[in-house]
């Protein structure tokens, strides 16, 4: 069986990768054994010679011209992203976003478990029923016993803009190393731990500027192709000597 390197990647890399082995467990389940760097390159919106850079990086799986066996490969990038086993998270902030991320089910199958959620207003404490289970939100209180008693490294922070910042520090103060930020804040972090941010207003704000019928960036091109043009009407020509 292929060992699995101790490779330091970029975060872009990462990202593509777990396109990757999104695109490999839907092939597998189709039945897919051989799948090609082309396939894998529609799947990441990248071309071939990317994916097949980025999988060097981190595997010597494939041959020229034969393709990826498919199974190997999804489980060698399992392993190296870490989703062999369920990753253990925690949840800041029970709120209406808090609970509508409790309740999807996604996580559970890309191999993360949301063990437990925590939240300041005691009305909230108790056990929040999930597809996988009831997930119990707890005060705050309790954090550090359950980070510990878990090994716990990632939490999802769902709270007020006004706490964002104070409710990191308690995490990183507990040993939390990634958080995924829904806040609309920049947190300001120490160096070894990651942050996430997830702004679902400033997405659909991009969204919107590009769906206009007429993007501002068009119309000021525009405006300046204009100008030039009136410009090189304008201007005379030097006679010549």
């Amino acid at each position: 069986m292929l060992q699995t390197r101790e490779v330091r990647v970029s975060y872009r890399t990462v990202y593509r990768l777990s396109l990757y082995a999104r695109a490999l467990q839907r092939l597998h389940q189709r039945g897919v054994q051989i799948v090609s760097s082309q396939t894998l390159a529609l799947s990441a919106g990248v071309k071939a010679d990317q994916v097949r850079k980025d999988l060097t990086q981190v595997s010597h799986l494939g041959r020229p011209g034969l393709g990826y066996p498919a199974a190997e490969l999804l489980e060698h990038l399992q392993k190296v992203l870490g989703t062999t086993r369920l990753r253990p998270v925690i949840l800041m902030g029970a709120g209406r976003l808090g609970k509508a991320l409790l309740a999807y089910p996604g996580f559970n199958r890309e191999g993360f478990e949301i063990i437990a959620a925590f939240d300041t207003d005691p009305r909230q404490w108790g056990h929040f029923p999930t597809s996988a289970g009831d997930v119990e939100i707890l005060p705050i209180k309790k954090l550090e016993q359950v980070v510990s008693a878990h090994h716990v490294r990632l939490a999802i922070l769902a709270v007020p803009a006004e706490q964002a910042q104070s409710v990191t520090n308690l995490l990183v103060g507990v040993g939390v190393r990634g958080i995924l930020n829904f806040s609309p804040v920049i947190l300001q972090v120490p160096e070894g731990v990651a942050v996430n941010n997830v702004n679902l207003a400033l997405e659909l704000e991009q969204l919107n500027y590009f769906t206009d019928n007429k993007p501002r960036g068009f119309r000021i091109l525009s405006a300046v192709s204009k100008h030039r043009k009136n410009l090189n009407l304008t201007r005379k020509k030097t006679p010549k000597s």
